[in-house]
């Protein structure tokens, strides 16, 4: 996924439990909330920040977000850190490929263990304030190209507040 040597297996989120899921897992979590109240609406979202330290290298947290509309939501969320990142375009492409992927792979396991009814969204950390402003048709256009639904600031709250919060 993040790291090109590491296996989905060995890509693990953290849980508000303290527990270390696989993707895999976490899917069958989502699952498991959503089906504990059926008749509610639910939101899964997906989003990554970043930090810069160095000259080159980044941590990278990716959130994992289930939202059951209007009743509370669960999150879980993975720290990676990568190297040979130059620029901050560098840092935000890369914050939305990871994005893309992890959304990807949720995504098809949640339709293989046949999840209740929900909306996906994969959230990007730029708004139309500050530097990153420029990016945002490029950013938005690489999240629509994987036919997934784009949200940024305000609205990504998975990376601007919850990835974030980890950072």
């Amino acid at each position: 996924m993040i790291d090109a040597r590491m296996t989905e297996a060995e890509l693990l989120f953290n849980s508000s439990n303290g527990a270390k899921l696989n993707v895999k897992e976490v899917a069958t979590e989502i699952i498991a909330f959503m089906r504990a109240e059926p008749n509610r609406s639910y939101k899964v979202t997906i989003g990554t920040d970043s930090e810069i330290y160095g000259k080159t290298s980044a941590d990278f947290v990716t959130a994992i977000v289930v939202h059951r509309i209007g009743n509370g939501g669960r999150f879980f969320w993975n720290r990676n850190e990568l190297h040979k990142l130059y620029t901050m375009r560098d840092r935000i492409m890369q914050e939305v490929i990871v994005s893309i992927e992890i959304a990807k792979t949720v995504l098809s396991y949640l339709r293989q263990f046949d999840a209740p009814q929900f909306d996906l969204e994969v959230h990007v950390d730029v708004g139309m304030n500050g530097t990153s402003s420029k990016m945002i048709q490029e950013v938005v256009g690489m999240v629509r190209a994987n036919n997934l639904e784009a949200k940024t600031k305000p609205e990504s709250y998975a990376a601007s507040s919850v990835a974030d919060r980890y950072i």
